[in-house]
């Protein structure tokens, strides 16, 4: 077999969790449920470890578990609180890997997720490296093996991070074909140019990095995915594949159609997707014409013939770059009319403020506590941190052999202090049409908490200064007030939101 079809699903909710209670609050909004997370849980994430295939006569073939499948990935900080409240469905998860492993030659379909969402070309050097490495750690501690590929945040993407993901030993990312510049085949000279979309995405390509390491780069079916995620082609599987197995040329070299999209679309943006969904991938597999597969196995089939250049720094998201995260670039005005997001460059510049000061503060006192404080804060995220047990015995076995109660309890402190330095800069804080966005407002609370370890760890209070930056931000809501009492308005509605 040579063709090959890929359905990917990127699977991910921004961290809900109170960051002093580690708890998720009631969100009204959610209703009948008590939050969104159990809300899109029962629409989407168990039913597709369970989903009826239902045949062409309206009958259930059989159960199927829909991750067994496709490929896809969890973001670490959605999987601790599926962890925790769902213990089966994380079980099932995980089994999937198992299955597509056995399934797909060895090649398990789960892949890893920078930690927790943060657009990646916008990251300091330093956050980029940690944020990789934990969503490494994490993924290794629940499927127990390293990841073949890394999903990046709405796909953001530059050479310094494609650096990073070569140098942790990633093999692959996936991309939006809009973010593709120009290829040539290996060993030509001449680049044909593929800008705007016009990217073959059948194929893997080979990004050769400045450090001469390189990464291989798949892009996904764009028709195709919008029409599954924006459209009406989840509403019937038997007219996903045949949309699927159309996208196949005549060439008689190895090609696999993929298509990716929020993991979500699959029951909760779209009712009963995870039926579709299974039904699609059963009309392709017994078609004849063409397998299922993921990425790892069709890398392993056909490594990449082409290389690639980018567009960068880009995202799928946005069609400015990556100025989504940082100014009032346009994107996101069509939410509410009249709103614009002049809000975005304080936002960004306060936290990257404040994502210093932090740094500094743990630098600075894990020094005192730990034996090796980069070292602790490099492996972070294989240690269970973000659960309601956070990473007591991690801690304990990385301070000073002489440190007492008092200094296992900074040590704890250091770790959140470092877990909400990362949990603040989560992409959906820029992505809306306003700061008083409940997204915004949570961020902010990880902000404030991190403040709150720093002033307890250091006796180093870096509010005010954060407060004066974050108030040069003016809301659109009028209900929120520009200026320094800013930040603390967010938090305190941000408690209820």
């Amino acid at each position: 077999m040579r063709r090959f079809v890929c359905i990917h699903g990127h699977f991910y909710q921004p961290p809900r969790e109170n960051p002093w209670t580690r708890e998720v609050e009631r969100e009204p909004s959610a209703a009948p449920y008590h939050d969104w997370n159990e809300r899109i849980a029962s629409e989407c994430y168990g039913p597709n470890s369970a989903s009826p295939l239902v045949g062409g006569d309206g009958k259930i073939v059989e159960m199927v578990n829909n991750y067994s499948k496709i490929s896809f990935d969890f973001g670490p900080t959605l999987l601790h609180w599926i962890e925790s409240h769902y213990s089966e469905l994380h079980a099932r998860i995980i089994e999937a890997d198992r299955e597509s492993a056995t399934a797909f030659s060895g090649h398990g379909s789960a892949i890893a997720q920078v930690y927790n969402h943060m657009i990646m070309p916008l990251a300091s050097p330093a956050d980029r490296r940690t944020q990789t490495r934990w969503g490494i750690g994490d993924f290794q501690r629940r499927f127990g093996r390293y990841p073949e590929g890394v999903w990046l945040p709405e796909t953001a993407v530059d050479t310094d991070t494609l650096e990073v993901l070569a140098e942790e030993g990633i093999k692959f990312t996936i991309l939006s074909p809009r973010q593709a510049l120009a290829i040539r085949r290996e060993g030509d000279g001449g680049w044909t140019d593929v800008s705007g979309g016009k990217i073959d995405t059948r194929r893997a390509y080979r990004y050769r990095l400045p450090s001469k390491q390189q990464i291989s780069l798949f892009f996904y079916d764009d028709t195709i995915s919008t029409s599954i995620a924006f459209g009406d082609l989840l509403s019937d599987g038997v007219r996903m594949s045949r949309a699927l197995l159309e996208r196949f040329s005549e060439e008689e070299s190895p090609q696999m159609v993929n298509v990716a999209s929020d993991g979500e679309t699959y029951g909760h943006h779209h009712r009963n997707g995870h039926v579709s969904l299974a039904r699609s991938i059963w009309e392709v597999q017994k078609s004849g014409s063409a397998s299922m597969a993921n990425y790892g196995l069709f890398l392993s089939l056909a490594p990449p013939t082409y290389e690639v250049r980018l567009a960068e720094p880009s995202a799928w998201s946005c069609a400015h770059g990556v100025e989504r995260w940082r100014s009032n670039c346009g994107c996101g005005s069509e939410i509410k009319k009249g709103y614009n997001q002049e809000w975005r460059a304080p936002l960004r510049r306060s936290l990257d403020w404040l994502r210093d000061g932090l740094k500094e503060v743990y630098t600075t006192e894990g020094k005192l506590v730990f034996d090796d404080e980069g070292a602790v804060l490099a492996d972070l995220g294989g240690s269970g941190i973000g659960t309601g047990r956070g990473p007591q015995e991690y801690v304990r076995n990385h301070v000073r052999r002489t440190a007492d109660a008092t200094e296992i309890k900074k040590g704890m402190d250091l770790a959140g202090l470092a877990e909400c330095s990362a949990l603040m800069f989560a992409s959906c804080a820029w992505f809306w049409e306003d700061i008083s966005r409940p997204e915004t407002r949570q961020m902010l609370r990880y902000a404030a908490r991190g403040i709150e370890l720093a002033r307890q760890v250091s006796g180093k209070d870096l509010e005010p200064d954060f407060s004066r930056m974050l108030g040069q931000a003016v809301p659109n809501d009028p209900s929120f007030k520009s200026g320094p009492g800013l930040f603390r308005q967010l938090v305190e509605s941000g408690r209820s939101a």
